[in-house]
């Protein structure tokens, strides 16, 4: 079996309201379909796919990164997506690729996962 494409990423939250606010409200996620589970959460898109799965109720480990150190996604427009960060209280650590000149920009969700964006290079910095 060859593996086809990247589904989804699943994370842990003690608080799913304000997941839902760093996801969507920030970084522009939408909240979308997600069957009649039998537990809290959410399953929130980028477009028409189910990037990300968000549960609740369950127990976060000690180490909130776990074994997985950080989920990345593709981003636009930096200036935009530092401000809104920066409006929100959340810190945020910026860098670029040496050979890419790609923009990488790190910071966490609300309950500590390691979140990475990636901008073209030829975005603006913010």
């Amino acid at each position: 079996m060859a593996i086809a494409g990247m589904n989804h990423f699943t994370v842990l939250t003690h608080d799913l309201e304000a997941t839902r606010a760093f996801y969507m409200g920030i970084l522009g996620l939408t909240e979308g379909y997600r069957p009649p589970l039998t537990f809290p959460g959410t399953w929130l898109y980028c477009g028409s796919q189910p990037v990300l799965h968000v549960i609740a109720g369950r127990p976060l480990p000690a180490d909130p990164r776990g074994v997985l150190d950080h989920i990345a996604f593709t981003g636009a427009d930096l200036p935009a997506t530092a401000a809104a960060l920066k409006a929100a209280g959340v810190d945020y650590d910026l860098r670029r690729q040496a050979d890419s000149g790609t923009w990488q920009l790190f910071c966490f969700d609300p309950s500590g996962a390691r979140v990475e964006l990636d901008f073209a290079p030829d975005e603006p910095a913010p």
